[in-house]
């Protein structure tokens, strides 16, 4: 019977890793929360590999979540749980929804946050996983990982030479151990091993992407949702700059694993900030800290890797928002009263391959004949999202379609509300209509609630976990969603007019050729 205890478990008590842990049942689902599936990395693990956690007596009640990895405040009251959460190097922990704990074998749902790298939690209020376990029958997991320089830190100094597995990933360490993990014991939880999907956003995203290149990730998951997470890399050099500057800024003589240990994990965070504030070198994106082409863990960019088949059995979905940038433009002082000379100087920035005056001309006469706005400041909210988001996405999708015929994309275009619609289809919008939090109080402002929105989010829970089961998002009630070729380039819009469609806003695409610019996606 749906929901019934089966005889490996007694009264919600699950043994795992480490020791037994007891869920609690808020509603029809039962959950599991802070349940360690690693040891601390703080101390002598810093910049090491996970290690096994540690083994404790009794029963561990598993209802309140574990710590967060450290990282500054939030910009978003919803990307972390309510009130001050402890921060914590010991923060390998990870969230468990099922509908129940029984013999059946559902499709499991591993979700990676977000964050940019240096930021996010697997417990936010926005992943709370009880409604798409509910709607889809699915076991949701959620997961917290090395963030900031204690998780993409790369560096030679930072080897130990015992047994190491790489530098600079162990943020991707932490992932594939959760996932070990979910291998060994998700079966107790009413979840099948052998039905993996590993989903996520932004960072969560690009992290699974690096994953699809990771030899030691291979065999872990079948199927990937890739939400807004093109397949961003530093090179080795790249990363020993970043540590480099990290090192300048607190002060060292240089980044070596002797000074970097004894420096309190809130001062590393402050160092990152700063990193992060500083404009990216060209053709490079924002980010101070990304998974690192190290040699080992990851031997080639994630595209290559993709593109030769490393992955080619795992069955991929993958899309972006159509106004992805828009939230950055809108807390970007410098976007305010911007020109054409300034649009075209960030379009050199951002693609110095690219002719900056064919790109602007181009795109502005695209969105003159659909009656879209072509001011400097719509123009980089479009050629920013496609440059940063959507080519590399849909070039990631191109070349897991070559091993893989079940290849899905989407395009998100619901539109927040919020200060009057100047955000559109912003970064992170589509991620609670995945989840169900449509109506949520903290997030109902940014959806707009309602029963579109509501409904629009039904259609999204059914196809997501459709993909999970069988590896084909089409439903019933979700419509038919047909699998992405070169030809056709068909796209399901999610959307108010949502629907498939054959290559959808593409015309803006030609102008950056039938091979889009590699400069900031592989590496």
């Amino acid at each position: 019977m749906s929901g019934a205890v089966h005889a490996g478990v007694t009264d919600g008590i699950v043994a795992v890793s480490g020791g037994k842990v007891r869920g609690h049942r808020p509603s029809s689902v039962w959950a599991f929360f802070g349940v360690p599936y690693a040891g601390s990395p703080g101390g002598a693990g810093r910049w090491r590999p996970p290690t096994p956690p540690e083994p404790w007596a009794g029963v561990r009640t598993a209802d309140g979540f574990g710590p967060i990895a450290p990282q500054a405040p939030p910009s978003f009251d919803f990307a972390v749980p309510s009130g001050t959460p402890e921060q914590s190097e010991d923060c390998l922990t990870l969230n468990v929804w099922t509908p129940g704990l029984d013999e059946r074998r559902r499709p499991v749902m591993v979700w990676i946050h977000g964050g940019g790298f240096t930021s996010g939690t697997g417990s936010a209020p926005l992943y709370e996983g009880t409604a798409l376990a509910e709607v889809g029958d699915v076991v949701v997991v959620t997961i917290n990982y090395r963030l900031g320089a204690l998780g993409f830190l790369g560096h030679p100094e930072l080897a130990d030479g015992a047994g190491q597995e790489g530098i600079g990933n162990w943020g991707l360490m932490d992932q594939v151990a959760a996932l070990r993990w979910v291998r060994r014991h998700i079966a107790d939880f009413g979840g099948d091993p052998d039905n993996v999907t590993v989903f996520g956003e932004s960072a969560g995203a690009m992290s699974i992407s690096a994953l699809l290149g990771a030899p030691a990730a291979r065999g872990l998951f079948g199927r990937a949702i890739l939400q807004s997470g093109p397949p961003y890399t530093h090179t080795e050099e790249e990363a020993v700059s970043a540590a480099g500057d990290l090192a300048a800024e607190l002060g060292l003589a240089g980044p070596t694993r002797r000074a970097l240990e004894q420096v309190p994990a809130a001062d590393l965070v402050a160092a990152t900030e700063v990193l992060q504030g500083r404009p990216p070198r060209p053709g490079q994106i924002p980010l101070p800290l990304l998974p690192v082409l190290d040699g080992r863990f990851l031997s080639r960019p994630p595209q290559a890797a993709v593109r030769g088949g490393d992955h080619a059995g795992v069955t991929l979905m993958v899309g972006t928002n159509r106004d992805e940038v828009a939230l950055q433009v809108f807390a970007d002082p410098k976007a305010v009263g911007m020109d054409d000379d300034q649009l075209r100087a960030r379009v050199r920035r951002a693609a110095p391959t690219a002719d900056p005056e064919t790109v602007v001309a181009h795109y502005r006469t695209v969105r003159a004949a659909r009656g879209e706005g072509t001011g400097p400041r719509d123009m980089w909210i479009a050629i920013g999202s496609d440059l940063v988001f959507r080519l590399p996405t849909l070039r990631l999708a191109a070349a897991q379609g070559d091993h893989q015929g079940a290849t899905y994309v989407y395009l998100f275009t619901w539109v927040t509300p919020i200060f009057g619609g100047v955000l559109g289809s912003c970064h992170a919008l589509e991620i609670p209509f995945v989840f169900g939090s449509v109506r949520r109080p903290s997030v109902a402002g940014l959806t707009g609630g309602g029963p579109e929105a509501e409904e629009l989010s039904r259609r999204m829970q059914l196809a997501w976990t459709a993909f999970a089961r069988t590896g084909d998002p089409t439903h019933p009630e979700a419509g038919a969603w047909p699998a992405w070729d070169d030809d056709r380039r068909t796209t399901m819009v999610l959307g108010p007019d949502g629907g498939p469609v054959d290559a959808p806003r593409n015309d803006e695409l030609a102008v950056w050729g039938t091979d889009p610019p590699d400069d900031m996606s592989d590496g």
